[in-house]
């Protein structure tokens, strides 16, 4: 019997180590995502640089923290991760196992993400300074420019990156949103035509606009909003990328241009796409941007709306979650908790 169990047991551990080899071989489709760094609006960025320099206009200090968080990962296109990276991810409270195309869309490369993102990220802090502007009230002018053209599309070859867009179908627009709205009224294969500033001069350009995602019509441009502002903002973030930032971008904007202190030396953090409205957007891996808040210090989160029902099943201990719904409601938000005076949206 003993040598049964002993053969047994030899077999089992056999088989156990082919199991483990083999999932320490085979690449899986996934990403792990876990809690990144976050780094102080209101400070220095690791090169001892002020993370957000205002020059031409009067500035305020404040002894508070306004962090903006991140996610860090691994996985994606030419580097996959492991099945057991993937089981011992699955099992961590701290990481997130997501399909590799919920960060990597088919049919592009991870070159192309890394663009889109440091894209999104240069955006978002134009938008941020924007609706900060805004928000104080300060006058700024708008344009639309091309970002891009996509390949194989009606505007490859006709349109280029640059270009500022004047109108479409002779309506002039000054936003982005304007210009979505005008194109969207059309069908796939209608045509359209579109007026654009280049080197100084207008000119037309006439499209037949094809089917993009779930049938609405295309012409292949990426559009962004460019906004000439009265005073200098550089935003100094280093290898950072995507639009999450944008609503801690915002507050660290007010908070230096007005006297006082939108943390009352607190230490804040939070996430959320803005708007140059101020209406704040959600984002993802809510659930290790708060982790990673917490072990920097954090008491308080200012967390999209959308985001409010997983973060509150995830709220690591010791940390107040803040609703943002805008950077307005953000700001009375803050207010609120310093002077004891008002109501605190909070996560439900």
């Amino acid at each position: 019997m003993s040598s049964r169990r002993a053969v047994t047991l030899a077999v089992a551990s056999v088989l156990v180590m082919v199991l483990a080899l083999v999932g320490s071989l085979m690449p899986v489709p996934y990403v792990a995502l876990m809690p990144g760094p976050t780094s102080n609006t209101l400070g220095e960025n690791d090169k001892g640089e002020e993370l957000v320099k205002i020059e031409g206009r009067q500035v305020y200090p404040d002894a508070g923290h306004l962090n903006f968080t991140t996610v860090t990962y691994r996985g994606g296109p030419g580097s996959r991760i492991d099945l057991l990276t993937a089981l011992r991810g699955w099992l961590d409270g701290d990481v997130a196992i997501v399909p590799e195309e919920t960060i990597f869309p088919r049919n592009e490369s991870q070159e192309e993400v890394d663009e889109e993102n440091t894209r999104q990220m240069r955006d978002s802090q134009e938008t941020a300074q924007a609706a900060a502007l805004r928000q104080l009230k300060i006058p700024l002018s708008t344009r639309i420019v091309i970002d891009a053209v996509q390949k194989g599309r009606p505007a490859d070859g006709r349109l280029r990156p640059g270009d500022e867009l004047v109108a479409v179908d002779g309506t002039r627009v000054e936003r982005v949103g304007a210009a979505t709205e005008l194109m969207g009224k059309r069908k796939a294969g209608d045509p359209v035509t579109v007026t654009v500033r280049r080197s100084g001069a207008e000119q037309k350009v006439t499209l037949r606009t094809a089917a993009g995602d779930g049938g609405r019509p295309v012409v292949g441009i990426v559009l962004s909003d460019q906004y000439k502002f009265p005073f200098k903002v550089d935003i100094s973030v280093g290898d950072v990328g995507g639009p999450s930032a944008g609503l801690m971008f915002s507050l660290a904007i007010v908070d230096k241009l007005t006297p006082g202190s939108l943390t009352g030396g607190k230490f804040i953090a939070g996430t959320g796409t803005i708007t140059a409205e101020g209406e704040v957007g959600p984002i993802g891996g809510i659930q290790q941007k708060m982790i990673a808040a917490r072990r920097a210090g954090a008491t308080i989160f200012l967390t999209p709306a959308d985001n409010c029902s997983d973060a509150v099943k995830a709220r690591p201990d010791g940390l107040r979650l803040v609703r943002a719904d805008t950077l307005n409601g953000a700001i009375q938000a803050l207010n609120a908790i310093n002077t004891g005076k008002g109501e605190v949206p909070t996560c439900r």
